[in-house]
């Protein structure tokens, strides 16, 4: 009987904390319309994706020519920035534009980058660099990622300059030619700004968009913020052995072994762990969905372990936000087939969870291996991200931008699964967000590094509306 009532009870209580999740009400702010050229913005950002800044871990690949000839541009594309702002060059093809403000308050720092990956332009079906418009979309590399964000910056600067408006406190535009290859050109910009011992309002790059149907039980439009992002770390497992012919094996060879620590780590993921990018994510999201996923989100304590095994099955997005994951990408072994390798090796990549750290990653994939005889050995390392605060006036300037572009958006914090330049920015600012201005389809961010990459005209406009909001409130 008693049993029977601590039941019902806690069903009871179950039930209570469902109906109480609702959505928050919400004082969406106001603002006037935005007029400026949108074809001016169109051409301006075909114009830069025609300049091929593509960036290579070998740098006698690039083209030295195309990174100066973008820059070379700008006084062209956005002269009153470029006579307003001044400009400072640092190593690492990073340029810092400062546009000064009416005090001394918090500056404001905005970033992109404009180098891209490389392609395939055999696999294209429209030139990548010739920034070709049809049917009202603009095809090329960077189109996307994230030459759009570089143009909506300097196109928003542009347009406010021309009305004569000055913000009320400095903005910086932080612009990169070497994110996609981990270059150092905003570690350098994030050593200046710390020299200048001044706090920043908030810090800006790119990471979440407009989506739909990337929540569970969530139909509408959510603008996702990342306030923190995962780790990296590429790790290598290697073993040696004796080799010898294939036709008379030993029990287990190296690439057997491998692929039994392979198995293992995929059998066994990282511990789950609610971290607050997530919790607020789901306290945003989880209120706006159906009840049997409101009764999950807002009863964690009780249901926690239900979307551990759901993860743990399923993997994807959801996982990817509740875990560090890991993912094997390459195994080298034998260069011919009836030869045991006298060593083979695999390299797996995992995206850290805040709550897990390198040291502890590799800690705990050593225990679950359990195999003395494989070596570990770190390819490539980042730590993952601060948390940055919600309860700010920055939060609060990119989220009004976001429901004041995107009318009826739900504006969610979140996780960032992948990395930015605006890791760097960690060490001297807890108000760094990553946004990129578009709403996505799930085609569109699929084309991001991939092929045919292109965004609609409706995007680029849209992008600078994002950051005229943005620069108005600053």
């Amino acid at each position: 009987m008693v049993l029977l009532f601590i039941l019902v009870a806690l069903f009871a209580v179950i039930l209570v904390r469902t109906f109480r999740f609702s959505p928050k009400p919400e004082e969406e702010k106001e603002f006037d319309p935005v007029e400026f050229d949108r074809d001016a913005c169109v051409a301006s950002l075909a114009a830069l994706v025609k300049c091929r800044t593509v960036s290579y871990e070998d740098s006698s690949l690039e083209e030295d020519a195309e990174f100066e000839k973008l820059i070379s541009l700008l006084p062209a594309l956005f002269p009153r920035v470029w006579e307003t702002c001044t400009l400072q060059r640092f190593p690492g093809r990073a340029l810092l534009f400062c546009w000064k403000g009416k005090t001394d308050g918090d500056p404001a720092v905005l970033m992109a980058h404009y180098d891209v990956v490389p392609v395939e332009e055999e696999n294209w079906l429209k030139p990548p660099f010739e920034a070709i418009v049809e049917d009202g979309v603009l095809w090329g590399r960077g189109t996307l990622d994230t030459k759009v964000t570089f143009n909506g910056i300097l196109s928003a600067a542009e347009n406010l300059i021309s009305q004569g408006y000055q913000p009320e406190n400095d903005i910086y535009f932080a612009f990169s030619g070497g994110e996609e290859i981990n270059g150092p050109g905003a570690k350098n910009i994030v050593q200046w700004l710390a020299e200048q011992g001044r706090e920043l309002k908030l810090v800006l790059d790119e990471g979440g968009a407009v989506v739909e149907d990337v929540f569970p039980g969530v139909k509408g439009q959510c603008a996702l913020i990342g306030i923190a992002e995962k780790g990296v770390l590429n790790l290598e497992y290697s073993i040696s052995g004796a080799g010898g012919h294939a036709s008379a094996p030993k029990p287990h060879t190296p690439v057997g072994e491998l692929a039994m620590a392979c198995t293992k780590l995929e059998a066994h993921p990282f511990q789950m762990h609610f971290t607050r990018p997530v919790l607020e994510m789901f306290d945003t999201l989880g209120r706006h969905s159906g009840f049997l996923y409101r009764m999950i989100f807002a009863n964690l304590w009780a249901f926690g372990w239900v979307l551990n095994l759901i993860t743990r099955k399923s993997g994807g997005e959801l996982n990817a936000l509740l875990r560090t994951t890991v993912a094997f990408t390459q195994m080298r072994g034998s260069k011919a087939p009836n030869v045991i390798p006298p060593s083979a090796s695999m390299v797996s990549d995992l995206r850290l969870n805040p709550a897990d750290s390198v040291d502890s990653a590799v800690a705990y994939i050593k225990k679950v291996i359990g195999n003395e005889n494989i070596t570990l050995k770190k390819l490539k390392a980042i730590e993952p991200s601060p948390i940055s605060r919600t309860d700010c006036e920055g939060w609060e300037i990119v989220a009004g931008a976001c429901s004041g572009t995107w009318k009826g958006c739900i504006v969610s914090p979140y996780l960032m699964v992948q990395c930015s330049d605006s890791r760097h920015y960690g060490p001297i600012s807890d108000k760094v967000y990553r946004f990129c201005a578009m709403d996505m389809t799930a085609e569109e961010r699929s084309l991001i590094h991939g092929n045919n990459e292109r965004i609609r005209l409706e995007s680029v406009s849209r992008a600078v509306e994002f950051f005229l909001r943005v620069m108005k409130q600053l």
